[in-house]
């Protein structure tokens, strides 16, 4: 008997299942006001070097606040302040020709900076004076908190396979309220950092549970369905973001508003029902059994109780190996799961790295932030709407490399198109981000459909990790543009599109079960798990095929 069959019998797609998702929708909602959240706290205003400390005396006393400027700080060829510099000694002479300020010598700015607080009125460079030669540290707090999550996706891949999806689900939310909290009061830079570090390793487990339940509570047929609408809550967070920021100028009240809703999934937490597959997995068939019979209750079906005994159940194929410890060294142990890690952690690399290279870089389309990062995030729900299409035409497979080959050559496109055409540029990259975050949301779905029930949440969880390299590096390759301006876009396409050509030599896993061990992975492709008739009695006809001992289970 496969799980497939239980979950047939509880009905696998009905009121339990919507009601699952909507419980898991506000954690979602948080997961991209955090994850983008740089964009807006550590943004860089405005700035020139701060002249009041000349003070008023001598000629200075005389001069209006423009004239002390103009003799001060050079001018730009715009005509805008230099951010960095100023005169080593005032220049009088500037007063009646400004023409030759080129020339003078400069220094680094003396007493500090002033900054433009129109737009913000606090932000992470404001407060600590992260410009100039300090300006890395702002794309260093992204990358910092990315590494709290790659952190966090070893760890609670480990813990979730270990004490099941349920109760980490708890221990994330604690620790994303209260060091999300915690990183608002910071009181220096260190401090920051490391309470985002520790933030970014409590959201992870929010990310692996929520995706993980989902899907495990399913039936084959709407697992595509259950993972692209499931994932509608991060558009909807990421869209929420660009309002938050626009309302709240300050970093500090912005952190605590985008973190607060939180304690509300706090409350909301004792109605999820724990992965029946990891229960019956790690053989608590009575615990299973409880949630079947809840899940059969909502959804008005019968009891499973009055249908199968606990016997019945702990006959379940997914329980073969219940009493070995899983670790991510299985995922290396045998060679398909050897090759099925190396390309997925390729391919969840190359999706992560090109989605936030992509979100992170939000200048240039003649559009002010906010309105460019909220077309950014609305764009992602035709995307997620239109893969969900595809995936059940197509499969996963192809739309996976589909998806970033495209995204390839969207950031391929803009970089030959000159920056004065930004109205040819913002189209282009808006449909890059659209199939970027396609992109996201098939390697989710499909790495849950890849990796077998025992060790699913290792393996997405070392997914994950090799993602949050790539969203941990894509901060730094901005930074190659004082390099060469177009190198950072030339880096993100390759990836892109090698990681979409390593993707078409995964497996396709379209209306194919679940697999429960590590031997449906090995098992020859014949006798891989896969979409198989099933006979009316609900035992498939593959199985009739296996070998006496599997006989004997299914008996």
């Amino acid at each position: 008997m496969k799980f497939e069959n239980i979950l047939e019998e509880v009905d696998g797609f009905g009121p339990f299942q919507i009601i699952l998702i909507i419980l898991l929708c506000t954690p979602r909602i948080v997961l991209p006001c955090h994850f983008l959240l740089n964009i807006f706290i550590a943004a860089v205003p405005p700035h020139r070097c701060d002249i009041s400390s000349l003070g008023d005396a001598g000629l200075f006393r005389n001069l209006t606040p423009g004239q002390r400027l103009t003799v001060s700080v050079p001018l730009r060829e715009d005509g805008v302040p230099e951010s960095c510099e100023m005169f080593a000694e005032p220049q009088l002479q500037l007063l009646s020709n400004s023409s030759h300020s080129a020339q003078l010598p400069t220094v680094q700015c003396r007493s500090g900076w002033v900054y433009d607080n129109s737009t913000f009125t606090s932000t992470l460079a404001t407060e600590w004076d992260l410009v100039c030669d300090r300006k890395s540290l702002t794309k260093t707090t992204t990358t910092i908190f990315f590494f709290g999550v790659m952190m966090g996706a070893i760890a609670f891949g480990f813990l979730c396979d270990k004490y099941g999806r349920k109760n980490t689900l708890l221990a994330s939310y604690i620790m994303s309220i209260v060091f999300g909290f915690s990183s608002a009061f910071a009181n220096s830079y260190v401090l920051f950092a490391a309470l985002r570090f520790l933030t970014g390793f409590g959201l992870t487990g929010i990310i692996i549970n929520s995706i993980v339940l989902s899907i495990e509570w399913v039936d084959t047929g709407h697992r595509s369905f259950i993972g692209v609408i499931g994932s509608l809550a991060w558009s909807a967070g990421n869209m929420l973001l660009a309002g938050f920021a626009f309302l709240v100028k300050d970093w500090r009240t912005l952190i605590m508003t985008v973190t607060a809703p939180l304690a509300f999934a706090v409350l909301t937490w004792c109605w999820i029902p724990e992965s029946a597959r990891w229960l019956l997995a790690n053989g608590k068939v009575e615990r299973a059994q409880f949630y079947l019979d809840k899940c059969a209750k909502i959804n008005k079906r019968q009891k499973l109780s009055t249908k199968f005994k606990p016997e019945t159940l702990s006959n379940v194929e997914i329980l073969e190996k219940q009493d070995k410890n899983y670790t991510y060294l299985h995922l290396i142990k045998t060679p398909k799961m050897r090759r099925l890690t190396l390309l997925t952690g390729i391919v969840w690399y190359g999706v992560a790295s090109t989605y936030y290279g992509i979100s992170l870089n939000i200048s240039g389309f003649g559009l002010n932030m906010y309105l460019t990062h909220f077309i950014y995030a609305a764009i992602e729900v035709p995307a997620k709407l239109m893969i969900y299409c595809f995936l059940n035409i197509l499969g996963r497979r192809k739309c996976q490399a589909g998806t970033l080959l495209l995204t390839g050559i969207c950031i391929a496109i803009n970089i030959f198109v000159p920056e004065g055409l930004w109205h040819v540029r913002a189209p282009v990259a808006v449909l890059g981000k659209g199939l970027s975050e396609a992109s996201f949301t098939t390697v989710f779905l499909y790495t849950t459909e890849l990796y077998p029930t025992v060790i699913r949440q290792n393996g997405l969880g070392y997914a994950s990790f090799m993602g949050r390299l790539g969203v941990a590096v894509a901060p730094l390759i901005l930074l190659l543009e004082d390099v060469w301006a177009p190198l950072p876009q030339i880096v993100i396409c390759s990836v892109a599109i090698i990681s979409g050509m390593v993707s078409l030599l995964l497996p396709e896993t379209q209306n194919a079960r679940l697999p429960e061990t590590i031997d449906d992975i090995e098992r020859p492709r014949r006798n891989k798990v896969s979409c198989h008739p099933v006979e009316p009695s609900g035992v498939s006809l593959e199985s009739k095929t296996t070998t006496d001992a599997q006989q004997r289970r299914l008996e």
